[in-house]
């Protein structure tokens, strides 16, 4: 008797499941991660703090010039331009409107107190290893300049126009006035370093000395960054940018800047290496505790 083929067993109604995994150890990970990210955070801000806290070197504390100064990177020279159209008429003209008009060029007089400049600074030796001139863009500085550049066969390239910080102290309602009565503003000058000239509405500036002594510092310090161990000459419209800048320089009472007041196409050197200490004044007049800003 033929046995019938065994049929097989049908297949589950449901398949088992699969053994569990075991869970990954993510406790190791969960401690070690804050810890990871610490020393991470440690190594990139150790530098930081390192350059925080480490005193700058000279050359990365250039930029912050004061007055007056340890030492100065380059040398100078400080030039007055020769007299204007203007001042030749015995005029005060000092609306930055007119410094480029014809009238605020040199003079024929003034032209020859600009050459006279420019033979004095080539027998001072001032562009024997080449310089800049910084004339301000006031049209006389800048004739004297191109009059300076050609004595000391200086290229026209090295010849950089400043276009605020040397323009001519603005002197407000003596603007067109003759030029004796400059004296009036010198006398209130000599009371306080703030007391500035009357305002009038016509546009023109009516600055102080501390005015100008914030013109002349941030020229400075544009200076001082962007050159080192060049000479520059300075040349500007007016004696009151060089007085200021001068008595910032050897730390004068801005009080006593008149006193170093610049005469048209006069120049003078400014000796990096020996910027004298201020000496107080025996007069109680000028008596200054924190010297060339007093109040």
């Amino acid at each position: 008797m033929l046995s019938s083929p065994s049929t097989p067993a049908p297949p589950p109604l449901l398949s088992p499941p699969p053994p569990p995994l075991p869970l990954p150890k993510f406790h190791h990970h969960l401690l070690l991660l804050p810890v990871r990210r610490r020393r991470l955070l440690a190594s990139l801000t150790a530098p930081l703090l390192q350059l925080l806290l480490v005193s700058p070197s000279p050359a990365r504390a250039r930029g912050l010039f004061r007055m007056p100064p340890a030492r100065l990177a380059n040398r100078y020279f400080l030039v007055r331009a020769g007299e204007s159209v203007y001042e030749t008429a015995g005029v005060l003209r000092t609306n930055p409107v007119a410094k480029t008009s014809v009238d605020s060029g040199l003079s024929p007089e003034g032209a020859r107190q600009a050459a006279r400049a420019a033979l004095e600074l080539k027998q001072m030796g001032a562009c024997e290893d080449s310089c800049w001139i910084w004339p301000s863009i006031t049209q006389q500085s800048y004739q004297a300049a191109e009059i300076i550049a050609s004595v000391n066969s200086i290229d026209r390239s090295r010849i950089v126009p400043e276009y605020s910080f040397l323009d001519a102290r603005g002197l407000g309602a003596f603007e067109g006035r003759n030029l004796g009565s400059i004296s009036e503003v010198y006398e209130s000058d000599s009371l306080s370093p703030d007391n500035k000239p009357p305002p009038v509405d016509d546009g023109t500036p009516n600055e102080s000395v501390a005015d100008v002594f914030v013109r002349v510092t941030q020229l400075m310090s544009i200076l001082e960054t962007q050159y080192s161990g060049d000479t520059v000459i300075i040349v500007s419209p007016d004696s009151d940018n060089l007085s200021v800048l001068q008595a910032g320089l050897v730390g004068l009472d801005l009080r006593r800047h008149s006193d170093l007041l610049f005469s048209p196409g006069e120049v003078r050197p400014v000796d990096p290496s020996s910027i004298p200490d201020y000496k107080q004044p025996a007069s109680a007049v000028y008596k200054c505790a924190n010297p060339p800003s007093c109040k």
